[in-house]
């Protein structure tokens, strides 16, 4: 898919202003970008899990959805979907449905990581034609910013707080990507927004248009969880990319590709200090806590790459560029 920027951001948006998200989240950016994926003539059915984006954007009688919309419970959004996904075939094979649907997920990371990886696990085993998008945030921001398995190791949260004991959550970060990865899904890819998004929007599209189960694990910041100025946004998906925090690749039928590699890796330092539940790791005595979270970083970068060097896919791409 050649990215054309124009023609991308003239497309009408499928998620409308007015929804109650905070200002600096990242959660309305990926759902208007995955979205605007859709090509124009497709229609869509969005199922959302409990979480901050469906407090924020369906509160009935009110939905900032143009598509059609389901509330599922936290445990059971995959479901849901291969649910609608599976009645949508008969009714389509029987003549009595017309129109293309595309169907789609969306859960935070306590929803999808967490409570709901057993329905996920379910959908991407039996092959829905569906894609499960997973806005990470990496906590319960919705209930009280409690940790989650996606919390990073050492990150100050309501149940893992930092203090003179212990500095923060003990475990690390579970790889969810690679989790689904596992269960041999055609399309797998992780992602941010950058640049103009060209990266976030190619996946996206891989993703709704490959047959299959697919998904998308998509950093999205929370200001009151991460604790940074609400104009820092893309600040802090930057910096996450370009320390390798957050690595942008894919996984396409089992071949592994990066999609962007920095040209000069950034210190970790640089995304952990911007971000207030990291503060303690800078305070003396901690230094060992940085230099455990560079080592996990270093070890997890050198796996991808590896993984993308025996694939013989690697490129090295600039995720603000648009191709011509």
């Amino acid at each position: 898919m050649a990215y054309d920027l124009k023609k991308e951001v003239s497309k009408k948006d499928r998620l409308a202003g007015g929804h109650r998200l905070c200002a600096g989240c990242g959660a309305g950016i990926t759902v208007r970008s995955v979205l605007r994926a859709l090509n124009p003539e497709d229609k869509a059915v969005i199922t959302n899990a409990t979480s901050c984006l469906e407090v924020s954007t369906f509160m009935y009688p009110y939905t900032a959805y143009e598509d059609s919309y389901i509330h599922s419970a936290f445990e059971n959004a995959a479901a849901t979907t291969a649910g609608v996904e599976a009645a949508y075939r008969v009714l389509r094979r029987k003549g009595k449905v017309k129109d293309n649907f595309k169907f789609i997920t969306f859960g935070g990371d306590g929803g999808t990581y967490d409570i709901g990886l057993q329905s996920l696990s379910g959908a991407l085993e039996r092959g829905h034609d569906m894609v499960y998008v997973c806005y990470d945030n990496e906590a319960y921001m919705n209930t009280g910013i409690q940790r989650s398995s996606s919390t990073p190791r050492f990150a100050d949260a309501t149940t893992s707080p930092a203090g003179a004991d212990l500095p923060g959550k003990q475990q690390k970060k579970k790889d969810l990507t690679l989790i689904v990865a596992a269960h041999g899904a055609p399309y797998v890819a992780q992602t941010t927004f950058l640049g103009n998004m060209k990266d976030l929007s190619e996946k996206a599209y891989k993703a709704i248009y490959t047959p299959g189960a697919n998904f998308l694990n998509i950093l999205s910041p929370c200001p009151r969880g991460w604790r940074y100025e609400t104009e820092d946004l893309a600040e802090m998906c930057r910096l996450a990319v370009e320390t390798c925090v957050w690595p942008m690749y894919e996984i396409e039928n089992g071949v592994w590709r990066l999609t962007y590699e920095p040209k000069k890796k950034l210190p970790v330092e640089e995304f952990l200090s911007k971000q207030g539940r990291f503060a303690h790791m800078f305070k003396a005595g901690n230094e060992w806590t940085i230099e455990e979270t560079q080592k996990g970083v270093d070890e997890k970068w050198e796996m991808i790459l590896r993984n993308c060097e025996i694939s013989g896919k690697y490129k090295n791409t600039d995720p603000g560029k648009t191709e011509e």
